[in-house]
Order: structure tokens, then sequence, then C-alpha cells
């Protein structure tokens, strides 16, 4: 499990070291709060490898305000709202 967060992948997909600790601290707080896993948990697994997994699998990402967010969550748009009279 720790082997994962010493591969670069990862964390060049979420954008350094820092960011994925704050994501997997923040989704970790989420899941023992009673949050459900975003990816099927095998029995027994443990909550830090369901994070680990749901990073790998873009299922969770850190949106500009350092909140964590699921892909393709309603209310989440890649496009900014934009004013034409404001150009």
């Amino acid at each position: 499990m720790l082997e994962e967060l010493r591969e670069e992948e990862i964390v060049n997909k979420v954008g350094g070291r820092f960011k994925l600790s704050t994501l997997i601290q923040k989704r970790l707080v989420a899941l023992n709060a009673g949050s459900r896993a975003l990816v099927d948990a095998e029995e027994g697994e443990n909550k830090m490898a369901v994070v680990l997994r749901e990073i790998a699998e873009d299922k969770i990402y850190l949106d500009a305000s350092s909140e964590v967010r699921i892909t393709g969550e309603s209310g989440e748009s890649d496009v900014p709202d934009i004013n034409p009279l404001d150009l």
C-alpha cells in the first residue's frame, strides 16, 4: 500500500506530494465519518488502501480550494462562469 505513495505516477496525478497528502487526509476523514467508498472495497481492506484506489482510478481529486471532489459530481463544471458583458 505505501509503495503506491512512492511512485511518481500517483504524486503527479494529484499535482504533488503536499496535495496528495491533503487529499488522502481529507478523504480518510470523510470515510471515517460514514461516506461510502467509491470503489468496491474487499473484505477487511483498510481505508487507506481504499483511498489510494480511489485516487488511482480517478474517482476523487482536489479542487482549486483544496476540497475533495468526486469525479463527475453534479454542480462541478470545468468551464468557468463568464459574463460576456465583462469582456
